[in-house]
């Protein structure tokens, strides 16, 4: 039995794109047809395929770009190239670049139908593992770490690796980064999500309460000690404790955290009885411990005990590419809990959202979009509902473009803005083409006058 589903062919010669589609029709596969890139891109985005064909030379653009623009919105979307000029070379392009088959012309029936149908069958089990993935997801916690950029990718890739291990994560980021998210990911996805996860703000605490939090106390240990508690280490035995602002423990207290970790035994303060747990324990910090090491601030031997793994989290500007999802998850979780209905942003909102720099990172944005969909009358979030900071951000002064023409003083905002949108797309120019709206002959150009091409070929700032 085939696999069914539903096609799109795009091809610019309206007597081929006819015949092809009419052949196709009788094959029995619904089959839609458009004849240039923009209708190609129109259609993709107006309704659900499961399979695009595509010729590569097209009136106004080429089927790499229709390629380029499936694998960033609709990414469930295979593609199968199509072309009357074949050559190896193209064909390991269009593979590279994630096109399911590479045909050429005059193209042969049998051949045809054996790749559509090959195309339909992975797509099929790739929608059923993508149903799976998300069903595990949301019971073991990714359902709310957001980020499609490289980095985060990264993050994603060491989570899966590390998460159903023993192993000591220490998880760095400046502030508002989403630590304490990627620590109950990591919980959640190792064998012990169903034991307790427990969390720890260290520099919220004197010395003393930290002690008597971590560790429990015996009655009458202290002033105030009317019974005894059990500390965090014991309540998270079996499963995880989270210490966030590690950097905070005073020398004594590092002494402590370092024999628990060596042996994780450790007794009550006040008390003599030894108690031994099966503690996972995640750490974090927004400070750089190596320079805290150098300074005489954190013990070395600690910081080599806790720094197994090291989980670094890129600050919200160095992934712009990541500001509208974000921006459209906090959005539908405002909505959701406050009964609002917000449809989105306006385009000059969402450049605005990722023109700014983020100094607060994700825990930023996410108070700025509450704020925007709370106090918004629009249907969709507008570059009024904004703070200032952020609406007039990326605004040139007067003094800033005097005695330059336009063309120079728009240089080095579009240059900052080229940059920014390579980097979060790991310099992939057929990502950052299609993020910035312009076809990637338009961005090499640009790259080139700007100065920008070197950057591109060593793939670094």
């Amino acid at each position: 039995m085939k696999p069914h589903g539903t096609l799109l062919l795009v091809d610019d010669d309206r007597q081929v794109l006819a015949s092809m589609a009419d052949w196709l029709k009788d094959q029995g596969y619904p089959t839609d047809t458009a004849s240039s890139l923009a209708d190609g891109k129109s259609a993709v985005d107006r309704r659900t395929y499961d399979l695009v064909l595509a010729d590569i030379h097209l009136g106004d653009g080429d089927g790499f770009e229709l390629l380029a623009h499936c694998r960033t919105h609709h990414p469930g979307v295979a593609v199968i190239l199509i072309t009357g000029y074949g050559t190896v070379e193209a064909a390991v392009e269009a593979i590279r670049q994630g096109a399911f088959d590479f045909l050429t012309k005059p193209l042969i029936d049998e051949e045809l139908l054996m790749a559509i149908q090959r195309a339909l069958k992975q797509h099929e089990v790739l929608e059923e593992n993508k149903v799976l993935k998300a069903q595990l997801d949301m019971r073991f916690g990714m359902e709310h770490v957001v980020g499609h950029d490289h980095r985060m990718l990264r993050v994603f890739d060491m989570i899966d690796s590390v998460a159903d291990t023993r192993a000591t994560v220490l998880i760095t980021g400046e502030s508002g980064t989403g630590k304490s998210l990627i620590a109950r990911a990591i919980h959640r996805r190792s064998s012990r999500r169903d034991k307790s996860f427990v969390e720890v703000a260290c520099g919220a605490l004197p010395e003393t309460l930290l002690e008597s939090e971590l560790f429990g106390h015996v009655a009458g240990a202290f002033t105030g000690a009317n019974g005894e508690k059990l500390g965090k280490f014991k309540l998270a035995d079996q499963g995880t404790l989270f210490l966030d602002e590690v950097s905070t423990a005073s020398p004594s207290m590092q002494v402590k955290l370092l024999r628990v970790l060596q042996d994780f035994e450790f007794e009550q303060v006040g008390g003599t009885k030894t108690f031994r747990v099966d503690t996972r324990l995640i750490l974090a910090t927004n400070e750089d411990l190596s320079r805290l090491v150098a300074e005489g601030r954190f013990r070395q031997d600690l910081f080599y005990r806790i720094n197994v793994i090291n989980v670094e989290l890129p600050p919200l500007r160095e992934r712009v590419s990541d500001v509208p999802r974000l921006a459209e998850h906090f959005l539908h979780q405002v909505c959701e809990d406050s009964h609002k209905k917000v449809a989105g942003f306006s385009e000059e909102a969402m450049r605005a959202l990722q023109r700014y720099r983020w100094p607060g990172n994700v825990r930023e944005l996410q108070n700025v979009i509450e704020r925007a969909v709370l106090l918004g009358k629009g249907e969709v979030v507008g570059v009024d509902d904004l703070p200032g900071s952020l609406a007039n951000v990326g605004a040139l002064s007067l003094e800033s473009v005097a005695g330059q023409s336009l063309k120079r003083a728009m240089e080095s905002p579009e240059r900052q803005i080229i940059r920014e949108v390579l980097e979060a797309n790991g310099w992939s120019r057929n990502a950052t083409a299609e993020a910035l709206g312009i076809n990637r002959t338009t961005l090499y150009k640009k790259m080139k006058r700007l100065g920008l091409e070197e950057m591109a070929v060593a793939g670094r700032t």
